[in-house]
């Protein structure tokens, strides 16, 4: 399907695949340029660079890095400064209450919270994992996250909260449920 695009080049993380059809786009004489699929500031930054070396503007890339440095900083500065650390529960429900889904270790939402100097209380389970009545309560999050697509998948706040468990604990009791769109995320 790749290939009936007719690409001079693919741009693709490191878990991109399957392993065959990246080869087939190599044999074919198309540049892959795989990227570093680690949720850090570090990976972003070689990635930028990596991007706009691979399109041929690597001065811009530079510029961009630089100014990913120094936002980095001053956001590491503000997340320093908050009092506290508050203890987010990322839902992912984009396929509705049927699919709804909380992070673990090793997903990209456990490292946006940590980034912005929260706690995954799910930190101890690998990956993402159905949410339910009896995680939610031992979880006990002060916040919770959730995709704006995956909110309106759900219905609304309302909607989220009567997920078993949800409404009873800290978060749910004071309604505290922040929603972001999935790509700001």
């Amino acid at each position: 399907g790749v290939l009936s695009l007719r690409p001079e080049q693919v741009l693709a993380t490191a878990d991109a695949g399957p392993p065959a059809a990246i080869a087939q786009l190599r044999a074919a004489g198309v540049k892959v340029t795989t990227l570093d699929p680690a949720h850090t500031i570090e990976a972003l930054r070689r990635n930028v660079r990596t991007v706009a070396a691979a399109l041929g503007v690597s001065d811009r890339g530079e510029a961009l890095d630089r100014r990913i440095a120094d936002a980095w900083r001053d956001t590491r500065t503000a997340v320093a400064a908050a009092p506290g650390r508050p203890r987010v529960l990322f839902v992912l429900a984009h396929g509705g209450r049927a699919q709804t889904m909380v992070s673990g270790a090793g997903t990209a939402a456990d490292a946006m919270i940590a980034l912005a100097g929260g706690v995954n209380p799910l930190a101890g389970v690998k990956g993402y994992k159905p949410l339910t009545a009896e995680g939610a309560l031992g979880a006990a999050p002060e916040v919770i996250l959730v995709t704006r697509e995956g909110l309106d998948a759900l219905g609304g706040t309302r909607e989220l909260l009567a997920h078993p468990g949800l409404a009873l604990t800290p978060a749910g009791r004071a309604g505290r449920v922040v929603s972001l769109d999935a790509l700001y995320l």
